[in-house]
């Protein structure tokens, strides 16, 4: 498969698989052990669907965990963020819709990464 883009991160790495004006869909790799931030967005509402691994994932402060075939919406401005507990790469389709899906829309209240 060809992707759009692609971008490391501390965490792991995210592919764009589709970019739309009213939708957008990537792929994110979390690697065994990291976590991306606690975060929100004012603009967009996200979808994900786990692939591969198993995913803990806040929102509002409130953990659940989801296996591969699980799908968790996460609202406009709710709160959240996803660890990878496991020894093996957590992998799931991220679908975004909105109004504006750049990275600049990630409001970030907890990062290990310092950003």
């Amino acid at each position: 498969m060809k992707f759009i883009d692609s971008e490391e991160r501390p965490w792991g790495l995210f592919y764009v698989i589709h970019d739309e004006k009213k939708y957008k869909i990537k792929r994110i790799e979390v690697n065994p052990g990291q976590r991306l931030s606690y975060q929100f967005h004012n603009k967009r509402s996200e979808t994900w669907v786990i692939i591969q691994g198993c995913a803990h994932i806040t929102i509002n402060d409130e953990e659940k965990k989801f296996n591969e075939g699980e799908t968790v919406t996460i609202p406009v401005q709710a709160k959240h963020r996803v660890q990878n507990k496991t020894e093996e790469k957590l992998i799931f389709i991220e679908i975004q819709t909105g109004s504006y899906f750049g990275e600049d829309d990630i409001v970030r209240i907890q990062d290990d990464y310092n950003r």
